[in-house]
């Protein structure tokens, strides 16, 4: 008999909202960038903080940027596999007790969704959200980045929440 939870109401997957929330974000933004905004052009927003339009071929950091056009494929086939296997696992996980674990794991997903929806589209993900310091900026990104890297985060306060929880449990035993 499985473990999995009867229906999707009853699962991780009742994050759904969620990951299409942020996917519909992330792909509007996107959006707007690439329709109002020229390769390269800026908007000064604050002192730390520019929106332009970047094209990123490669992965984080543009990574393989300059590959020859192959890493469009491997890189769109990663992010569905990888989201695939997520879905399937918010899909045996129990919503209650895990809401930080679930969403960080729908995060995730919508993030990587959304990048490759960017690579199958155009051959690139368009990234606006230029952060620096005086001269040096850290590379551009967007929603979709943004949704993978506060879903990390999530599973990592969900793993320090745990641990924090069954240290607490054990010490209590020994007394």
């Amino acid at each position: 008999m499985s473990d999995a939870p009867a229906s999707w109401k009853q699962s991780g997957l009742i994050w759904w909202p969620l990951g299409i929330a942020t996917l519909l974000l992330d792909q509007f933004t996107k959006m707007l960038i690439h329709s109002r905004l020229a390769l390269h052009e800026v908007i000064y927003v604050l002192p730390m903080l520019d929106i332009l339009h970047a094209r990123n071929t490669g992965v984080a950091f543009s990574i393989l940027a300059n590959a020859g056009g192959w890493q469009r494929w491997l890189f769109s086939a990663f992010a569905a596999g990888v989201s695939v296997v997520l879905l399937v696992a918010l899909r045996r996980m129990a919503p209650l007790g895990q809401a930080l674990q679930c969403s960080g794991l729908m995060l995730i997903v919508s993030g990587a969704l959304g990048n490759a929806i960017d690579r199958l589209r155009f051959g690139y993900v368009v990234d606006f959200v230029a952060a620096h310091w005086g001269a040096a900026y850290f590379p551009a990104f967007n929603v979709a980045d943004t949704c993978i890297t506060v879903g990390a985060g999530l599973m990592i306060l969900d793993a320090l929440l745990q641990w924090l929880r069954e240290r607490r449990v054990s010490k209590r035993r020994v007394r």
